[in-house]
C-alpha cells in the first residue's frame, strides 16, 4: 500500500507548485454539524505583541494535525455512506485550526456555540431547548487547550471528544461532564513507565517534562515512583517557548543538572519541539549515553528521529498508544490530494464552503494550499488515526440512538447536544468490527505498545518490543542497549532496606536514602515501602515490625496481686463493719447505742458493709451494665449511711442550739419519723439514679492511647450533669451534717456525739478531694484501684471516727455506758442558757 500511495502522491504533484484547494475541504453542510479543532499550524505569529483582538494566524504547517483532520473527514464520509449507521442522515462538519494555542482555539469554539442559523450566542437562563450550531465537537489535541474548551462546552453540555488530551485533570466528570477522550489518561502512561523501570531494576532516574500540562505528567511520576522504590534524582521542566532568550540557558542548566546526578535513565514527557530542543542540546553539550524513555508525543516524530547524530546520546524506548490501522485511509488521502488540484473540484468545494458557513472566521488552514510533496508520506505512515475515528463514531452511535434510528431509516426529529450524553455514558459503540465504550472517567484505554528505536545502516525502524494494558510484557531479547555487552545499564543509588525499615532522603536533590527503623505502633508494608504505616487502633507493633498484632485487654484482673491485696483489705473492712453491727445489736438498748441512733446505726452499718462489698464490682472485665451498677450502688450505700447521720445531726442541733423549739420539733426526727426521713432521702437518691440512667449512665469505653500494647477497658461518664446530681446529693447531705455538728459543744460530763459525725464527714470530704485529683490524672488500670481505695478509705474513715470509739467504750469502759453520760437533757440545757 505504501509504494502505491507514493506513486499516487507523485502523480498528484506533477503540477509542481500549482495551488490547491485543500483548505476548502474542511467544512461541509449537513443535517447535523460536527465541529472539529485540529492543529494545522504551529508558531503563532506575534502573539505577545498583539494589542488588539485581531485574528491570530500560525506560521508553519503541522502535517500530523492535517492528517488527523483528514481522518475526521474520512470518518464522516464513511458514516454518510453507511446503510446501517444513521441511514438517511447526512453529517456535516466544520473544522478549524487550534494552532496549539488556547487563544486561537477559543474563536472557533465560540462559533460552535452560536445559535443554529445565526452568528450570535443567546444569553438564557435555561439552555435546555437551545440549539447550537454543532451537535458535538471533536478535539482539540492538547490537554492545555482541552482544559480551556472543556469548561466552555460543559456549561452547554455539548459533547466534546478529544483524540489526544491525556491529562488526569480531565477525568473529573464533575468539572467536565460532557468531555470524553479516546486516549488513555496520563495515569495509565505513568503506571506503564513505572512497570518498565521496575522490570529493569532502574530505581535512580531523572524526569524532564515540557512546561505545559502534558509535560507535567513527569511530575505525576513522583508519587507513583516513590511507592515502587524508584527515586527521582532530578526533576526538570523545559520551556515550550523556544524563542524566549532564557530558553537556551534553561535547557543547558537542565543538561548540566542531569550530568551532576550521574543517572543513566531519563524519562522525557514533552511534545515534539521541546523534546527536539533538549535532544539537540544534549548532543551539542556531549551528554553521555543514557536510556531515554519517551512518549508518543515525540517517539513517533520524524523531527526528533532525524536529529543529526541522535544515536550518540543512547538508547530510546517509549510507549505509544496501541491502535489498529485504518483500512482505506491512505488511498483516500491520495485520491483527495489529486482531486484538490483540479479546477472543477475546487470550484465545487468553494461553493459548498460558502454555502455551509458564510460567517467562517478566516481561513481554516492557510498553509494547506501550499503543501509540500515531502511532508505527507512520512506523517501518513506514522500518525495514529484510530483515536480520531473512535471520537467520530462514538458521537455518530450516540446520535443514532438519540434519534431512535432503525437499520433502514432515522426519523426526522430535532436532537439537542445534551441528549447524546446519556448514550455516550452507558452504551458501547463499534468501529471496524471492534467494540469500545467510555469508562467512568469518560475515557477509553486500548493499552500501549513499547517501541524501540532500532538503527540499521542509518535507517530508523520502530521496533515493537512490548505491550501494556493491565500488566507489562517485554521481549528483552529484541532490545539492544548502548552498553558494550548490549545489556541493560544499571541505575541505582540507595542500598536496599531490610524489612521493617523505610527510606529517608539524604541530601538535597540527591536520590540517596538512609534506612530508618519503623517506630512502635507502625509497620513496614511492601505495598507502601516509602513510609511506615500506622497500625489500626485495635493493634500494636514493636519497632522495626512488618505486621501488627492484636492488643490484649487490660483491666484489674481477679488473680493479679494488687487485686488480691485490695480484696483482702475489702474483706477485713467488711468483717470489721459486720462485727461492729453485731456489737451494736447486742448492746442495742444501752444508752450509748441509743444516743448514737439506735436501730439507725444497724441500717448505716449495713449500708457501709454493702459499700465495701461493692469494691468487687471494680475487679474483673467491665461492661456497660457493670459500669452503671458501680455508680448506683456507691451512691445508694453512701446515702443510706449519710441519711442516718442527717437524722442524728438534726436531733443534736435541735437539742443543743434550739432547746426551746426542741420539744415540738424532736417529734419529727426521732422514733418512727426518723425512719421516714431516711426513706425520703433514699427515695430522692433513687429518683436521681433514674435521672442518671435516663440522661446517660457510665459505659464501657476502650482506651487505646494510655497503654502502648494493650487496650484499657475503662468506664466513661456519658453525662456529667447526671453524675453530679447523683453524687452531689450525697455531698449536700454530708455538708448539712457537718454544718449541724461542727459548732455543737457539750459539757465535760457528757459524751459529744456530734464530734464523731463531724470528723466522719470531714474525712469523707478530704478523701473526695484526693480522689478527684488522683482520678483526673490517671489514665491506666489504676483508676479502678483508686475507686476501690476511695470506697475503702471512706468506709474505714467513718468506722474509725464514729463507730470504733463507741465500740471501745462498750468493750473497754462499760462504766461510761450510762444515761447521764450519753443522753442530752433539755432541762439542763435550758438552765445553762438562762444562767
Amino acid at each position: 500500500m505504501v509504494p502505491e500511495l507514493l506513486l499516487c502522491l507523485s502523480f498528484g504533484y506533477t503540477a509542481a507548485l500549482k495551488p490547491m484547494c485543500l483548505s476548502a475541504q474542511f467544512t461541509r453542510p449537513g443535517d447535523y454539524i460536527i465541529g472539529g479543532l485540529f492543529p494545522f499550524g504551529t508558531d503563532t505569529v506575534n502573539l505577545s505583541a498583539r494589542s488588539e483582538p485581531t485574528l491570530l494566524t500560525c506560521d508553519r504547517l503541522f502535517v500530523d494535525g492535517l492528517i488527523w483532520a483528514l481522518g475526521m473527514k474520512f470518518a464522516i464520509d464513511q458514516i454518510n455512506n453507511s446503510t446501517s449507521l444513521l441511514p438517511g442522515v447526512k453529517l456535516g462538519y466544520d473544522i478549524y485550526d487550534s494552532c496549539f494555542e488556547p487563544a486561537v482555539a477559543l474563536q472557533p469554539s465560540l462559533l460552535f456555540l452560536t445559535q443554529k442559523g445565526t452568528a450570535g450566542i443567546a444569553v438564557l437562563h435555561n439552555y435546555t431547548d437551545y440549539q447550537p450550531r454543532v451537535t458535538a465537537v471533536i478535539g482539540p489535541h492538547k490537554s492545555d487547550l482541552c482544559l480551556v474548551t472543556a469548561k466552555l462546552f460543559s456549561s452547554f453540555l455539548i459533547p466534546q471528544v478529544s483524540y489526544g488530551a491525556s491529562t488526569e485533570q480531565l477525568s473529573n466528570t464533575d468539572l467536565y461532564p460532557s468531555f470524553y477522550r479516546t486516549v488513555p489518561s496520563d495515569k495509565s502512561l505513568v503506571e506503564a513507565v513505572v512497570l518498565l523501570l521496575n522490570k529493569f531494576g532502574w530505581n535512580w532516574i531523572a524526569t524532564v517534562g515540557s512546561d505545559d500540562e502534558y509535560g507535567r505528567g513527569a511530575q505525576r511520576l513522583l508519587s507513583a515512583a516513590g511507592n515502587q522504590s524508584i527515586c527521582i534524582a532530578f526533576e526538570g521542566l523545559i520551556p515550550t517557548d523556544l524563542t524566549d532568550p532564557k530558553a537556551k540557558t534553561q535547557l543547558e542548566d537542565t543538561i548540566k543538572s542531569i550530568n551532576k546526578t550521574s543517572v543513566n535513565i531519563i524519562v522525557l514527557f514533552a511534545f515534539i519541539r521541546p523534546a527536539k530542543a533538549l535532544l539537540e542540546h544534549s548532543i551539542r553539550m556531549g551528554l553521555s549515553k543514557k536510556v531515554w524513555i519517551g512518549t508518543e508525543a515525540w517517539m513517533l516524530s520524524d523531527v526528533a528521529a532525524s536529529i543529526p547524530n541522535i544515536q550518540s546520546i543512547g538508547t530510546f524506548l517509549g510507549f505509544i498508544m496501541k491502535t489498529d490501522p485504518v483500512p482505506g485511509f491512505q488511498q483516500y488521502v491520495a485520491d483527495l490530494l489529486t482531486s484538490v488540484q483540479q479546477e472543477e473540484f475546487c470550484r465545487e468545494s468553494t461553493e459548498l464552503t460558502q454555502a455551509g458557513n458564510p460567517q467562517a472566521p478566516g481561513t481554516r488552514c492557510q498553509q494547506c494550499d501550499r503543501l509540500s510533496p515531502r511532508d505527507v508520506p512520512g506523517a501518513l505512515s506514522r500518525t495514529q488515526l484510530q483515536p480520531v475515528l473512535l471520537a467520530l463514531y462514538s458521537v455518530a452511535h450516540a446520535l443514532h440512538r438519540a434519534l431512535g434510528c432503525t437499520r433502514r431509516a432515522c426519523p426526522a426529529a430535532p436532537v439537542r447536544p445534551w441528549q447524546l450524553l446519556h448514550f455516550m455514558n452507558t452504551l458501547p459503540f463499534e468501529v471496524n468490527g471492534q467494540r469500545f465504550r467510555f469508562d467512568q472517567s469518560h475515557g477509553t484505554n486500548t493499552g500501549y505498545k513499547l517501541i524501540f528505536w532500532s538503527w540499521k545502516n542509518d535507517t530508523l525502524a520502530y521496533l515493537h518490543v512490548g505491550d501494556y494494558k493491565e500488566s507489562l510484557y517485554i521481549n528483552t531479547s529484541q532490545i539492544q542497549f548502548h552498553t558494550a555487552d548490549q545489556k541493560e545499564p544499571t541505575s541505582e543509588c540507595f542500598r536496599h532496606c531490610k524489612p521493617g525499615q523505610v527510606r529517608r532522603i539524604k541530601g538535597f536533590h540527591l536520590c540517596c536514602y538512609d534506612c530508618t527503623d519503623c517506630p512502635e505502633n507502625t509497620f513496614w508494608s511492601p505495598k507502601d515501602s516509602s513510609t511506615c504505616t500506622p497500625c489500626p487502633q485495635h493493634q500494636w507493633a514493636p519497632a522495626r515490625s512488618t505486621r501488627c498484632s492484636e492488643r490484649s485487654e487490660r483491666y484489674l484482673f481477679w488473680a493479679e496481686p494488687l487485686a488480691i491485696a485490695l480484696l483482702t483489705l475489702t474483706s477485713i473492712i467488711t468483717s470489721l463493719t459486720c462485727l461492729t453491727a453485731v456489737l451494736f445489736l447486742k448492746n442495742l438498748q444501752t444508752p450509748l447505742v441509743q444516743a448514737s441512733g439506735g436501730k439507725l446505726n444497724l441500717f448505716a452499718l449495713l449500708a457501709l458493709a454493702l459499700l465495701s462489698l461493692s469494691c468487687c464490682l471494680y475487679v474483673g472485665r467491665p461492661s456497660d451494665r457493670l459500669c452503671t451498677i458501680q455508680q448506683i450502688v456507691c451512691a445508694l450505700c453512701l446515702n443510706g449511711c449519710f441519711s442516718t447521720f442527717l437524722v442524728k445531726s438534726l436531733e443534736i442541733t435541735l437539742v443543743m442550739e434550739f432547746p426551746r423549739c426542741a420539744p415540738t420539733l424532736l417529734y419529727w426526727v426521732t422514733q418512727r419519723r426518723a425512719w421516714l426521713l431516711v426513706a425520703l432521702s433514699l427515695l430522692t437518691e433513687c429518683l436521681l439514679c433514674l435521672c442518671y440512667l435516663h440522661l446517660g449512665p457510665d459505659s464501657l469505653v476502650p482506651d487505646y492511647k494510655s497503654l502502648p500494647t494493650e487496650v484499657l477497658l475503662v468506664c466513661s461518664t456519658q453525662s456529667w450533669a447526671a453524675f453530679t446530681l447523683m453524687h452531689g446529693y450525697n455531698s449536700c447531705l454530708a455538708l448539712v451534717c457537718f454544718l449541724c455538728t461542727f459548732m455543737v459543744q457539750t459539757s465535760g460530763k457528757k459524751y459529744n456525739v456530734a464530734r464523731g459525725i463531724t470528723f466522719a464527714i470531714l474525712i469523707y470530704f478530704i478523701i473526695c478531694i484526693f480522689f478527684v485529683a488522683i482520678f483526673a490524672t490517671l489514665k491506666t488500670v489504676f483508676r479502678s484501684v483508686t475507686q476501690i481505695g476511695t470506697i475503702l478509705a471512706t468506709n474505714l474513715g467513718i468506722l474509725g471516727t464514729y463507730y470504733i470509739p463507741k465500740c471501745c467504750i462498750i468493750l473497754l469502759k462499760p462504766e461510761l455506758n450510762t444515761v447521764d453520760y450519753f443522753q442530752y437533757s433539755l432541762k439542763e440545757e435550758s438552765e445553762e442558757d438562762s444562767n
